[in-house]
């Protein structure tokens, strides 16, 4: 305890009183300066404090006006560059048009399959073998190659031109149809191929996918490429490219009718499905759809474009694809019109085309026969002629197959629909039938009305 002259008693702890002390004069000092002036003391300074949060916040307000200016700046250059692209492309469009004129562009246009005013060497092709004469053999690709020592298998082609009455838009003068623009279906009138030899190896294109599988799971021998994104083909085309793989065999089957079929269509469904249908020790019968097309014309005369609507069909083969005991093919002729047909009628992709559906009575394929060893043996493997000395062929002997498991050919049929046409899960009836079903079921009947059929491409 510690006391001031004349003043209280103050009681300082240690270790503080200098600076307390030191403090309270200097404190007293300024007032005594401040009343000889006559200016009010200035507030003790105090030291900046910075609000809670207050400086992160702002940096992140900051970054994120970066990445908006980015992303305008990102915006802004990628729309110069879309209109630079179009203004490009119309600047070359332009340039073709003037060079090759209205009829030149639109035949220019059925070879460069990517719109790019360009022809590579694979866009070429087709041209070059129309101009030469001379067509390369196809590409064959793995499971697309033939085996020499293979099987062979004889399949007759079996053809009824279509029923020019069943169309509703056939005689000359109507809205696009000129006399050049049914030529290609009018001179159509056998199939290109009456009886070709095919290599048992390319059926080998039907086996299941997978080793392990259930009887009627589908598979896709050809997958669709077309999707929302994809949109459809170009219709201004006079010439299929080359097939690919499981594409080649069935390329090869429908050029059997025609000399330019395109295995892949413009519009969906498109590609090949198949299952099994029948199973035996060594066996398998296989039951496929299949949607394909044709260009009837050429040039100088616009496309023509000849959709069935749908090849249908079953595969009896072994296992290992090296024996094929039964094979046929056909486009089913049981509904009144079973044929689209589409065509150009002027300059233009898709903008200039007209549509009608007829009937196509017959387009089939069958095996004349199982297939037979291209070369024949005996029991002790000596090569011996295929006919005998009467000169007769030599006639082969073949076991009967016993089936361990199956279902019907038409059930396979409808699970191949499903595949293709999801909306065929729901179970459709003819007219007259649906009303009698929904009385027993005390179900109202919906009804639809369309031109062809919505279940394949004749509509």
């Amino acid at each position: 305890m510690q006391r001031g002259a004349g003043g209280p008693e103050l009681e300082i702890e240690s270790g503080s009183v200098r600076k307390t002390a030191g403090a309270m004069a200097s404190s007293a000092l300024r007032q005594r300066k401040a009343q000889r002036t006559g200016e009010e003391e200035p507030p003790p300074p105090v030291a900046e404090t910075e609000e809670p949060g207050r400086g992160p916040a702002r940096s992140d307000r900051s970054a994120l006006l970066l990445l908006l200016f980015l992303f305008g700046l990102g915006l802004g250059l990628a729309a110069l560059g879309w209109k630079y692209s179009l203004e490009y492309q119309r600047a070359k469009q332009e340039d073709a048009l003037k060079s090759l004129g209205n009829e030149g562009l639109f035949l220019f246009s059925s070879f460069d399959v990517n719109n790019d005013l360009y022809l590579s060497p694979e866009e070429f092709k087709p041209l070059a073998e129309k101009l030469t004469g001379i067509s390369q053999a196809p590409d064959y690709e793995s499971d697309g190659e033939t085996d020499p020592n293979a099987e062979t298998l004889t399949i007759e082609a079996e053809f009824q031109p279509l029923m020019m009455e069943s169309m509703t838009k056939s005689k000359d003068g109507f809205l696009g149809v000129s006399h050049g623009t049914l030529s290609g279906l009018r001179s159509w009138k056998t199939a290109e191929t009456r009886t070709a030899v095919f290599s048992t190896s390319l059926f080998k294109a039907f086996l299941p996918l997978k080793n392990t599988f259930e009887l009627g799971e589908a598979w896709w021998i050809i997958p669709s490429e077309l999707n929302i994104f994809t949109g459809y083909l170009s219709n201004n085309r006079f010439y299929p490219p080359t097939p690919r793989g499981r594409e080649v065999l069935i390329h090869k089957l429908l050029a059997m009718f025609h000399p330019r079929p395109f295995v892949k269509t413009r519009f969906a469904p498109q590609g090949a499905v198949a299952c099994v249908r029948a199973v035996s020790d060594f066996y398998y019968d296989i039951v496929f759809r299949i949607h394909g097309e044709f260009q009837l014309n050429e040039p100088p005369d616009f496309p023509f474009w000849f959709t069935p609507g749908q090849f249908t069909g079953h595969v009896t083969l072994s296992k290992d694809g090296s024996h094929v005991r039964d094979f046929w093919m056909y486009v089913p002729n049981s509904r009144s019109l079973n044929v689209d047909m589409e065509w150009l009628y002027g300059i233009g992709d898709g903008g200039n085309m007209e549509v009608d559906i007829g009937y196509l009575p017959q387009m089939e394929l069958k095996s004349a026969g199982p297939s037979i060893p291209s070369v024949i043996v005996d029991e002790n493997g000596n090569v011996i002629d295929s006919v005998d000395p009467a000169g007769e062929p030599i006639q082969f002997v073949f076991e009967e197959i016993v089936w361990r498991q199956e279902f019907s050919f038409e059930e396979a049929v409808g699970k191949l629909e499903t595949t293709f046409y999801p909306f065929k899960k729901v179970s459709y009836h003819p007219f007259i039938e649906a009303f009698d079903r929904a009385k027993a079921e005390d179900k109202l009947v919906h009804s639809i009305l369309l031109w062809g059929a919505l279940d394949d491409q004749s509509c």
